[in-house]
């Protein structure tokens, strides 16, 4: 079926099963499904449709830029970076009486102070800033969180982990990955929640899922977004 609406047209096929309310399911490849109980009418399917229009067309966009692959990104006034879930533009600026190269956010930019004009200095800046903001990001939601848990983590670092976005080994030290402040709040505090969890169950268990569960009842939204996103979050 198609619908129009705003001026854009989707494509998407209805499936009816047996459950109490509806559903929309959108693939890697930008295929939608929705999901909806036995005898609802088209005309409900269409209203649900336009009602989600604005969120179906955001995940559209996010298949549609995974797809047009990676594109490296170039050091000079106006490139974009994530932080906080947001693409912001960089402003450079060189300046040779400065004792170490900075980044500062302010103004809805990324302004980037450097001593030497080099693409790698401007990198090295940005990565810098991340890893000082994770940490902070990191440690203050552990704070808002910790009346969860009756034992607190005993160490967190920030490191360059390639495979994971955060750990915590036998001794509740925790470890985060610093593209976390490439993040949503929201999803920092999953990663944050997933890993403070794992203080009491080192498995990935039901009562571990549960207690996941209990504390961040939207969980399964900040795993989508890591999952859609993480290409995304590099320097």
């Amino acid at each position: 079926m198609f619908h129009t609406y705003s001026g854009q047209t989707i494509g998407f096929e209805i499936k009816y099963k047996q459950r109490t309310s509806m559903s929309i399911h959108i693939d890697s490849n930008g295929y939608i499904e929705i999901h909806v109980p036995k005898g609802i009418s088209d005309d409900r399917v269409i209203q649900a449709v336009e009602e989600k229009w604005d969120w179906i067309q955001e995940k559209l966009t996010e298949m549609k830029d995974r797809t047009r692959g990676f594109k490296a990104k170039v050091y000079e006034h106006g490139e974009s970076f994530l932080y906080l879930g947001k693409e912001y533009p960089i402003q450079i600026a060189h300046d040779i009486n400065i004792q170490q190269d900075y980044v500062v956010f302010e103004e809805e930019k990324l302004h980037i102070y450097v001593k030497h004009l080099e693409d790698e200095k401007i990198k090295q800046a940005l990565k810098r800033f991340y890893y000082q903001q994770c940490k902070m990001l990191v440690e203050k939601t552990i704070k808002s969180y910790q009346s969860n848990f009756k034992i607190k983590p005993r160490s967190i670092r920030i490191t360059d982990n390639k495979t994971n976005w955060g750990t915590c080994d036998s001794r509740q030290q925790l470890t985060f990955n610093w593209r976390l402040a490439m993040a949503p709040q929201s999803v920092i505090d999953y990663v944050v929640v997933h890993e403070m969890c794992h203080m009491l169950h080192m498995n990935h268990d039901r009562s571990f899922w549960r207690l996941v569960g209990k504390i961040l009842p939207d969980y399964k939204a900040q795993e989508n977004w890591l999952a859609l996103s993480n290409w995304k979050m590099t320097v």
